[in-house]
């Protein structure tokens, strides 16, 4: 299949290198700045562009791996052609496309992306939504070939995953980002945690997150949470998080007592 790629960043990197392992030919990569788009189209011996009407319109299905206010500038520019638009947003419903194109769905990795570490895709879920049967079924057919993760999902059910990888890994993340501050101020290492958060992670693997909740705030140990607040007092922004989620969990887990 021959295939277009609008936008050169995470996601499409990691996309575009595992398309082109299953023997499809990308044939553009476009972005802005044509810099980014040759850096990422020379490695598929494609053609780098940065501007929409020099799109090739001969490719069977475009990729718009692009930022939310990117899409909404680009889809009113696109060619009128009988090819299949797909967005990769997960919070952007499929009715953005309507009117500017023919055929045209979603096609959504459920993964977090960086341009210098290629994931693999083969347990990465996607979730898939088109206009048609028919073209769903062609970019299922693709999306098997990368993924054995492959579902539909409506435009308001892909917005709950997507808010629900927001809480459970760009959140997650900051916390390490706070953990890492916290620790280099006291002129210690991050590297101490990283046996605990292997271990946080691999129980939610086979328990409810919620029955794996540990800590003073569950424990509601209202000395070590003051002495936490404490040591916290000079980084305002760290101990307005901890005294917020602390508080956040003891409501929580008393609510779930009284029920």
């Amino acid at each position: 299949m021959k295939i277009a790629f609008l936008g050169a960043g995470n996601l499409a990197t990691n996309l575009a290198h595992a398309i082109y392992q299953h023997n499809h030919d990308i044939v553009q990569v476009y972005s802005r700045t044509l810099e980014n788009a040759s850096r990422l189209a020379e490695k598929f011996h494609a053609q780098p562009i940065n501007t929409i009407q020099e799109l090739n319109e001969q490719a069977e299905l475009y990729i718009l791996a692009l930022k939310d206010d990117a899409l909404q500038e680009i889809i009113p520019r696109l060619p009128d052609i009988s090819a299949i638009f797909v967005h990769t947003g997960g919070s952007v419903p499929m009715s953005i496309f309507k009117g500017a194109v023919k055929n045209y769905g979603v096609f959504y990795p459920l993964q977090t992306f960086k341009k210098n570490r290629i994931v693999g895709f083969s347990g990465v879920p996607v979730f898939l939504e088109a206009n048609s049967s028919e073209n769903y079924k062609m970019i299922e057919e693709l999306a098997g070939q990368i993924s054995h993760k492959v579902q539909p999902a409506s435009s308001d059910d892909r917005l709950a995953i997507h808010v629900a990888a927001v809480f459970a890994c760009n959140f997650t993340n900051f916390m390490f980002v706070g953990a890492d501050e916290i620790l280099q101020k006291h002129n210690l290492s991050f590297q101490h945690l990283k046996p605990l958060i292997k271990e946080t992670f691999a129980k939610v693997q086979e328990q409810a997150p919620a029955e794996m909740q540990t800590g003073p705030a569950v424990r509601e140990d209202r000395q070590t949470i003051q002495s936490h607040l404490n040591i916290l007092s000079d980084s305002g922004m760290w101990q307005n998080l901890y005294r917020f989620v602390t508080d956040m969990i003891v409501e929580y887990y008393n609510r779930e007592h009284e029920e």
